[in-house]
């Protein structure tokens, strides 16, 4: 399924930013109405074959690496495809290594990710390169709006990205929207279709991760009777299906290996043939593409065609997960809050206090369903109970004795005792399956993305594979 929330809020201007909520923040970033201003950087190669040569940076993101599609283009051969990716932030610029063969160092410690100083040092390969700051700012746009379409965000992050998305709507051009599962990937998808030229045809969703291996070829392209075991009539395909409209393909990184080849050849000629069929059926769609994945490392890992991600990427978008972006909690809150309970009452001040505290692994889908429980419930006390902090798998449930003498509700002790269970079923699945989440969820026919939430609910590790 689509990464989904549902959000028909009123339309509402952004809040002012607090600029003395975070000293970090102010000496990197500082906004308006209408733009975010970055400090510019310089990139210089002080050792390795590109040596010498510089690059210079601000507001958008520098992916660094030998494949083409990287902002910079080093031909050090033990530099990885996709290496590192600097990303500006409101605290500074952000490296990331993306799964690079060799690993990075910044200043002679083996980094994942870390924030840079002017100064700072990156090690990858035979290269290293020193990050210096400039003189002067790159400026990003801001929306002065805290919605686009039924997409809601007040927050810097979320209306950077809505003062894009009209130009982006306008155009025919493919677009990848990066981003954790619960993000709402799915909603902004279904948002640009309806701001585009195509919005009178159809907006077909794809679930790469959801169809079995041995049918997406038939769900993407189709088949013709008889073509295979149990196809008892011939079957129009998704991208057939889309025609004048816009094809949605969601979790693209699980797509199978052997299927990338067939579905670039989809999108470059704008051609398909269904299963069993010799006819090739002209196409005019708009793809959209969404993955909870970077696919540069999936690259690094071979588990995504390079060539694949350069159709993918001609325009690529990362939907921050809610942890980044707090100040939007408390609007998505009152919009759930209005949405689920009867006569559009505002939600009770303890409620947003406590869901504010919290980091939503789960991200807008966790947060909805949290908000949905605390309509139902109209319990304070279930309300924490349902958001405590620590790990949920750490501390044993309260027997029913404790419960009672510390006066707990019984809507509150038993949404404990669900909650405990779900954990204790869930652990066991994934012990069961060894660590692979798509097993364990075919196992017991639960859908994956729900499965997943589950998981980052409860903090259990898995092979997200």
């Amino acid at each position: 399924m689509s990464d989904r929330i549902d959000g028909s809020a009123g339309r509402g201007q952004a809040p002012p930013v607090d600029r003395d909520r975070d000293d970090i923040a102010r000496t990197h970033v500082v906004a308006d109405a209408r733009e975010l201003r970055f400090p510019r950087f310089r990139l210089t190669v002080i050792d390795g074959p590109d040596k010498d040569r510089a690059i210079d940076g601000g507001a958008a993101e520098l992916a660094i690496g030998t494949a083409p599609a990287n902002a910079v283009i080093l031909s050090d051969p033990a530099v990885s495809r996709y290496h590192i990716a600097i990303t500006p932030t409101p605290r500074g610029h952000l490296v990331r290594d993306l799964g690079s063969t060799n690993g990075t160092m910044i200043n002679g410690v083996g980094i994942e990710r870390a924030y840079l100083a002017p100064g700072a040092v990156i090690a990858i390969g035979q290269s290293r390169l020193r990050f210096d700051a400039l003189g002067g700012e790159e400026r990003a746009a801001l929306s002065s709006d805290a919605r686009w379409g039924r997409a809601l965000g007040a927050s810097e992050a979320m209306r950077r990205i809505f003062a894009v998305l009209p130009r982006l709507a306008e155009s025919d051009a493919t677009i990848l929207l990066e981003g954790e599962t619960g993000t709402g990937k799915g909603l902004l998808a279904e948002a640009i279709h309806d701001a585009s030229p195509r919005a009178g045809g159809p907006f077909v969703v794809l679930d790469c991760g959801s169809i079995p291996p041995t049918l997406i070829e038939s769900e993407l392209f189709g088949h013709e009777k008889g073509s295979f075991t149990g196809a008892t009539a011939a079957r129009v395909g998704g991208f057939e299906a889309a025609r004048g409209g816009t094809v949605f393909l969601d979790e693209i990184g699980e797509l199978p290996l052997d299927m990338q080849p067939k579905l670039l050849r989809a999108i470059e000629d704008r051609v398909v043939k269904r299963v069993g069929g010799n006819e090739a059926i002209k196409l005019d769609i708009r793809i959209v593409a969404a993955t909870n994945r970077d696919l540069r490392t999936e690259i690094n890992q071979g588990r995504f065609r390079s060539d694949l991600f350069y159709r993918l990427n001609t325009f690529r978008l990362r939907i921050p997960p809610l942890r980044e972006r707090r100040d939007d909690v408390a609007l998505l809150v009152a919009h759930f809050y209005r949405q689920l309970s009867p006569g559009d009452a505002a939600p009770p001040a303890e409620l947003l206090a406590e869901l504010a505290r919290h980091d939503w692994p789960g991200n807008v889908r966790e947060l909805r369903a949290a908000v949905e429980r605390a309509v139902l419930l109209g319990d304070p006390a279930v309300w924490r109970a349902l958001s405590g902090d620590g790990d949920p798998g750490d501390a044993p449930a309260p027997t029913s004795e404790e419960q009672l003498s510390d006066g707990t509700s019984f809507r509150a002790a038993k949404e404990r005792a669900v909650a405990a269970w779900e954990r204790g079923y869930v652990r066991a699945l994934i012990a069961r399956h060894d660590g692979n989440l798509s097993r364990a969820a075919r196992a017991v026919r639960m859908d994956r993305n729900h499965l997943r939430e589950l998981l980052r609910r409860h903090r259990i590790s898995a092979d997200d594979t």
